[in-house]
């Protein structure tokens, strides 16, 4: 049997059960191949575990890789619903540098016009950051911060030669803490935002497509 043939597919990977419902209503037309959403589960070990199973799947073989979700913001002025285009994820266990992030940037303001897109590195936790350890984190240089990116990006490279890119959407930021009163506002908007976010990640699929080996 030959090798497969057409677009190399894109697996999008989230973790939350209520960010794979955004995604699934989300505009699925106007793909460049074949698209998976995988929700992996809460956590660096979980989203690890799920990458690289389904990537060990001859189907999705050589499949670009965009983490997404939620994430807590690190910067100030950070608001509910801003974006995050990751520069580079990191972990303890080093940085992955993310593909093409510029076209992501451009994407997401024709997509979403009037939405703050915020880059730089997205740093990976294996818990819910608060308080000073956010001040302590955005002093390494990260603008933003979540459980499963870092791990969801490492997995991808380690089972071969990708693209790969990290796209969250702020719904906790040091002025709009998960625990103050407005988080279910903050809540709904970042859902929203996450809801239309497809088109972008289609069009730099488009952009980095990989020939099928």
């Amino acid at each position: 049997m030959g090798a497969p043939s057409g677009p190399a597919p894109l697996l999008i990977a989230c973790a939350l059960g209520i960010e794979h419902v955004a995604l699934r209503l989300g505009d699925r037309g106007g793909a460049a191949g074949p698209v998976t959403v995988l929700r992996t589960g809460m956590g660096p070990r979980a989203a690890e575990r799920s990458v690289g199973r389904v990537l060990a799947d001859p189907p999705l073989e050589g499949a670009a890789v965009l983490a997404t979700g939620f994430c807590a913001g690190l910067a100030p002025g950070m608001h509910p619903g801003d974006l995050v285009v990751a520069e580079e994820t990191r972990d303890p266990r080093g940085s992955v540098p993310c593909w093409d992030t510029d076209l992501l940037v451009k994407e997401l303001a024709r997509t979403l016009p009037g939405r703050t897109v915020h880059t730089g590195p997205l740093v990976g936790s294996d818990h819910v950051v608060r308080g000073p350890e956010r001040s302590a984190l955005r002093a390494t240089g990260a603008i933003a911060v979540d459980m499963e990116s870092a791990a969801t990006l490492l997995s991808a490279v380690r089972a071969g030669t990708r693209p790969v890119a990290a796209v969250r959407v702020v719904v906790d930021a040091p002025e709009h803490e998960l625990v103050r009163i407005g988080t279910l506002r903050g809540g709904i908007s970042a859902f929203r935002v996450l809801r239309s976010v497809l088109p972008s990640f289609f069009e730099w699929h488009r952009n980095v497509l990989l020939p099928r080996r």
